[in-house]
């Protein structure tokens, strides 16, 4: 499941049922808006207050920065460095410049959260502890194709 807050303070109240249990939190800004990147730390804080991970050091966090095919980067004033800084003071959390106008970057942002959230879900399950990854395919299978 994906929960989109859209950035508003009105959801924040929320913020237990929505972000507990989470696999990963995508934190998005408008590259054009220097408002929404200031407010990054209050929604990297307060998500981990609301969501109270097991370990809010390691837990994952992808930045998507927005936006980036407005005015052909004219009306920028959020740099990628800028950002990229922002993603190391934070643990080196992964970084996407996108554009959900023009499709761009979109599909490898959105697989990049998916297998962390996988990832991370699966290091939290106790079902999956102690199961290995995958059969080798040197090693017999049985009689059936699944």
């Amino acid at each position: 499941m994906i929960w989109d807050t859209a950035g508003q303070e009105r959801f924040q109240s929320l913020g237990v049922a929505f972000y507990r249990g989470a696999d990963c939190c995508v934190l998005a800004y408008d590259v054009n808006v220097m408002k929404s990147f200031d407010t990054l730390d209050n929604w990297h804080e307060e998500f981990l207050k609301q969501a109270n991970p097991p370990n809010p050091r390691t837990f994952p966090f992808i930045l998507l920065g927005n936006k980036i095919d407005v005015d052909g980067g004219n009306s920028r004033v959020v740099s990628e460095k800028k950002a990229k800084e922002w993603c190391a003071s934070k643990g080196n959390i992964p970084y996407f410049e996108t554009s959900a106008k023009e499709d761009y970057n979109v599909d490898a942002a959105f697989l990049c959260i998916a297998k962390t959230a996988l990832a991370n879900e699966r290091e939290q399950d106790i079902y999956f502890q102690g199961i290995p990854e995958a059969v080798s395919e040197s090693e017999p299978r049985g009689g059936c194709a699944c």
